[in-house]
């Protein structure tokens, strides 16, 4: 049995432990609130925008003549992962992982074998995750979260689309957390490049659209737009779920803390028991010894 001054000392690390996850919990949870705010703010431009290409490209061929919608044969793949920058998070960035390894495994298993594969990686944690299991991991961006905003995610847009037209990829997807509610995070994998209909349907509406200037430039403008957004949306959702998860780890590491704190205030009461009982069996028998 531990003495009373350990004991005494781990009541004492635990309660401090417990004062940070309880302070995380709070700082995450004002943080959720803004992350929310921002994509709640976001989604009606991105269904517009959506529905509008769907429309234009259904009405016209500029759409489907534009470099962003070509299928080709895939010989190279680029992965897009958004994780966080930091951990205590529970699960969140390790499911990541294993859906993008799980996603490589299932449809790109040959052209990873040949190194034709490559992640880009948005946050520290899906990158160092990844590259520690022997994949082709580029951690450019690992800095995001810290200026999330869309001009930034422009640039990394830009990049992406350049390297598609190019062909150093022939298709690339994105990978990241979708908050279904506070506690709960679904892995959400979407397909950037080439641009195809969604398979929930954006529909196309009916309204006839007048065309200035020309249906082509329109598109080439659209289209681009439309992928940006879509990175966007995914960091800005993976933000949000992220905030939520740390939130939810902090709560259940805090109420473990106060578990702990009540078994080792048990402890330390039994064994102050025990040491007072011992001191008075020696008081007792240094009494009788006496008396004898």
């Amino acid at each position: 049995m531990a003495s009373l001054k350990e004991v005494r000392n781990r009541i004492v690390s635990v309660n401090s432990t417990q004062q940070i996850t309880k302070a995380m919990k709070m700082v995450s949870a004002a943080k959720l609130r803004r992350a929310q705010d921002a994509i709640h703010q976001m989604r009606p431009y991105a269904q517009k925008l959506a529905e509008m290409i769907a429309t234009v490209s259904a009405q016209t061929e500029a759409g489907a003549e534009n470099p962003f919608t070509e299928v080709r044969e895939i010989k190279r793949a680029l992965i897009i992962v958004v994780t966080s920058d930091r951990g205590l998070c529970g699960a969140f960035n390790a499911n990541v992982g294993k859906a993008t390894m799980a996603l490589v495994q299932e449809k790109y298993a040959d052209l990873n074998a040949a190194g034709n594969v490559e992640i880009l990686a948005l946050g520290k944690k899906g990158g160092e995750y990844l590259s520690r299991r022997g994949f082709k991991v580029n951690e450019a961006h690992a800095d995001i979260f810290t200026r999330l905003n869309f001009t930034n995610v422009r640039e990394i847009g830009e990049v992406v689309l350049n390297a598609f037209t190019e062909k150093q990829f022939d298709v690339v997807e994105v990978l990241f957390n979708y908050s279904k509610n506070v506690a709960t995070q679904i892995i959400q994998t979407e397909q950037l490049l080439p641009l195809v209909a969604s398979e929930s349907g954006e529909k196309a509406s009916s309204v006839d659209y007048i065309f200035e200037p020309s249906e082509e430039e329109i598109i080439s403008e659209l289209i681009p737009k439309s992928i940006k957004l879509s990175i966007f949306r995914a960091l800005l959702e993976s933000n949000s779920s992220e905030h939520g998860a740390r939130m939810t780890a902090m709560d259940k590491a805090t109420d473990n803390a106060g578990e702990l704190i009540k078994a080792l205030k048990l402890e330390y009461n039994r064994s102050r028991q025990a040491a007072i009982t011992k001191e008075i069996l020696e008081i007792v028998g240094g009494a009788e010894a006496l008396n004898a």
